[in-house]
């Protein structure tokens, strides 16, 4: 749910916690839908940012993928004005000269600024031109994230499109650390980044899924039952182009996963989500502590359980009472005749009634206890 993923970004971290992360997949086959749900996320927490209901004075977006201008028409288009765009979002622009060589070639006689990592737009909008330094490419979203004003510690949230481009530049090391660095990072209230899991071997996916407490699906919404995963009716892949399936897995303190699913489409130049979500909720089996015994009863073992005979018990149903030997549970067949314990209760039988009695017989355990030790040691007491 589109809405619950938004929730979480917007209440940001706890003191003494990492912020919360959330990775967003898509594939070549949805690879537009994917594309749309980190604009929709962006604007949507965006939006939050500046009605003061997020932990966050800001956004930073780092952009690989699509020109700055897409994020900002987009979020012109979601009602915030450019105000609110000027007050709450910055974007590191690493899309339109990621490695600097349209500034060598347009400004051949200033190759004294071209040293420059970065240079500030009007619009909000900074050029990096160093892509391959992900450690400088660090030290400049935070420095674009602690220019927010507010009063107090000032948070901010970090967007990341795309990972996949990225990879081309840097190890998948090296950008695992630049992740944990911002979540780790005091000032950082969350982050999300989207990544193309179907350009990657499968341990990359994972590696990154393992930095996030959120990770958002895309999967096409039909498939070829002829060729499986890969759709050979043109009228399918066109509609796995407007339709997709977001499903959302949630990572909660305690351990359980929480599944969400939505149906993803895009109604005119917008992306929207429907409002009938699928939950459930499953817990994490490697937090569940691994012992040596089972701690679930099977059938029989609950019958038996049920059927023991517990210490002074009776029905109440007018029958004479039964006090408990300490055999009784057993049948008569099961019952050890070489037991030589004597029994505590000698049931002496009552010829009037036909009824059993119980007498209860004391035997000192020697002679060297002393003879008031069979006193009531409360009998002294005035109640």
């Amino acid at each position: 749910m589109a809405e619950a993923v938004v929730r979480c970004l917007r209440d940001g971290r706890l003191d003494g916690e990492h912020a919360p992360a959330l990775a967003v997949e898509g594939s070549l086959k949805c690879c537009p839908l994917a594309a749309g749900a980190m604009l929709h996320i962006a604007a949507a927490f965006a939006s939050q940012v500046a009605a003061g209901k997020a932990q966050a004075r800001g956004l930073v977006v780092v952009a690989f993928d699509r020109s700055p201008q897409v994020y900002l028409e987009f979020m012109r288009r979601r009602n915030l004005d450019a105000n609110a765009l000027d007050r709450c979002v910055r974007i590191l622009d690493c899309y339109s000269d990621p490695l600097g060589w349209k500034q060598k070639i347009q400004n051949q006689q200033h190759q004294g600024n071209s040293a420059k990592q970065f240079s500030t737009n009007k619009d909000n909008i900074t050029v990096y031109r160093s892509v391959k330094d992900v450690t400088k490419l660090m030290s400049s979203t935070t420095e674009l994230g602690g220019g927010f004003e507010g009063e107090g510690k000032t948070y901010f949230s970090v967007a990341v499109d795309s990972i996949s481009s990225m990879l081309r530049h840097a190890s998948v090391s090296s950008i695992s650390g630049l992740l944990s660095n911002l979540r780790s990072h005091e000032q950082v209230s969350s982050i999300f980044w989207m990544i193309h899991s179907d350009l990657h071997e499968p341990k990359v996916p994972r590696a990154f899924e393992c930095l996030s407490t959120m990770v958002a699906c895309v999967e096409p919404a039909l498939v070829d039952p002829v060729c499986g995963e890969s759709p050979g009716n043109m009228s399918i892949l066109e509609q796995n182009y407007s339709k997709a399936k977001f499903i959302v897995r949630l990572k909660r303190r305690n351990g359980r996963v929480k599944h969400l699913y939505e149906n993803l489409y895009i109604e005119g130049n917008d992306i929207k989500f429907d409002s009938a979500p699928s939950v459930s909720i499953e817990v994490n089996q490697s937090l569940v502590p691994k012992v040596q015994f089972n701690l679930e009863l099977s059938e029989k073992e609950r019958s038996d359980r049920a059927n023991v005979v517990l210490p002074f018990e009776h029905q109440g149903n007018g029958q004479p009472i039964h006090i408990y030997d300490g055999r009784r549970s057993l049948p008569e067949a099961q019952r050890d005749p070489n037991l030589t314990a004597p029994p505590l209760v000698d049931e002496v039988k009552n010829p009037k009634s036909g009824t059993a009695k119980g007498e209860i017989h004391y035997f000192r355990d020697s002679d060297d206890e002393q003879p008031d030790s069979d006193e009531d040691p409360d009998d002294d007491l005035d109640i």
